[in-house]
């Protein structure tokens, strides 16, 4: 009956995905917060409902669907858009990272008074969602600059957060008491890999797609593609979001015998990220909230701060108006799965706060994917209206 019940659930919620989408579009609620809400009543918070075998399967839909976005997010950053809008992703990017890492760590460290704890949710600060980003992008139907900067931001998000990471993870073994260099060589060692492994899939894919069948290049070879990334990239433990945005990047600039990399991808995406929006809801912990809300209030806290101030700073590097500095902190605040990921490292290093952390970084998750795509899409609304 388990493989039964299993097959019963992903039916229901693909037919509640239909009513969902049409019930956020009467409400004007970014249809990833009420699949995330969805998940939380659906799964073990309130009703616990779902299968347990259906969690299992979150192993290999959400690096396939996180691939998926990552690969579509690399096939945006054309070379024309990096031309006219590199700077300001550039400025806007790094800002937040940096932001985000300065006003966490002493936040948190101001309320916890632990500094190898605030070390790591700085570290962890940076991570963003792609996925819901560029969701409620498509789903608005949102073009110009301003959604062009957030799309190139989210696409080079995961680069520096590893970096960061990795800087983070570093100093905080200092602070506990000895010198730490594996977990810096660790983090550019897994940016080389992954980059590296972009370009051996992406270079020969840029060369042979759209030959097999003249004009776009076929669903087969999306997926081909898709699966082959994230199949190896898991397989030598490398990060998948960032071998996902090499491998578009790549073929969207190398690519000669069609304008849009892969974009029969974009019609079969959607159940993929319904499961992963559901099963991010159904991971809360009710126990966790009455172990660690506080310090995870004040963690959600600091970093929307973070996010308004980074963005805010990289606006005024990149000679952009206040107004669209702060609106793009704004859209920047999801986060998704990949914080979760650095948690479990994170927790692996440090076994005596492995429970907070990932207690902290499981329901702020949550908060963030609830709400952060409501933000995301008031900002949209926001850039779209010239200023009074």
């Amino acid at each position: 009956m388990t493989g039964a019940a299993t097959l019963i659930a992903i039916g229901v919620l693909f037919l509640a995905g239909i009513a969902v989408d049409a019930f956020g579009r009467r409400l004007h609620v970014p249809r990833v917060t009420l699949l995330v809400l969805l998940g939380v009543v659906a799964g073990p918070p309130v009703l616990d409902l779902l299968p347990p075998a259906l969690a299992r399967t979150d192993d290999m839909v959400a690096p396939v669907a996180l691939t998926m976005v990552a690969f579509l997010l690399g096939g945006q950053l054309k070379p024309s858009t990096l031309s006219e809008h590199g700077r300001e992703i550039l400025s806007l990017s790094l800002s937040v990272v940096a932001v985000s890492a300065l006003v966490v760590g002493c936040g948190v460290f101001l309320v916890t008074g632990d500094p190898v704890l605030s070390l790591l949710l700085a570290g962890l600060s940076a991570a963003t969602d792609p996925a819901a980003t560029r969701d409620v992008i498509r789903s608005a139907g949102a073009e110009g600059r301003f959604a062009t900067n957030i799309l190139g931001i989210v696409a080079v998000d995961d680069a520096w957060g590893i970096i960061l990471f990795s800087l983070m993870l570093a100093a905080a073994g200092v602070v506990a008491g000895g010198v730490e260099i594996e977990p810096v060589l660790h983090g550019l060692t897994e940016l080389a890999g992954a980059i590296a492994l972009g370009l051996a899939v992406g270079l020969p894919a840029a060369y042979l797609t759209g030959r097999i069948k003249p004009g776009e290049p076929t669903l087969m070879e999306a997926l081909g593609i898709v699966f082959l990334c994230t199949g190896l990239a898991r397989h030598f433990g490398l990060p998948y979001l960032l071998t996902g945005v090499v491998c578009g990047l790549v073929i969207v600039h190398f690519a000669r015998h069609h304008d849009r990399p892969f974009h029969e991808i974009e019609r079969i995406e959607w159940p993929f990220m319904l499961l992963l929006f559901v099963m991010a809801g159904a991971a809360l912990d009710p126990g966790v909230l009455a172990r660690f809300g506080f310090a995870a209030l004040a963690y959600v806290g600091f970093r929307a701060l973070a996010r308004v101030l980074g963005g805010w700073a990289g606006g005024t590097l990149a000679r952009l108006p206040a107004r669209e500095g702060r609106l793009t902190g704004l859209a920047l605040m999801p986060q998704a799965g990949v914080a979760i990921g650095m948690a479990l490292v994170a927790g692996e290093r440090f076994p005596a706060l492995a429970e907070p952390i990932l207690g902290i970084t499981i329901a702020s998750t949550v908060a963030f994917e609830v709400f952060g795509p409501v933000l995301t899409q008031y900002a949209l609304s926001e850039a779209g209206r010239a200023p009074e």
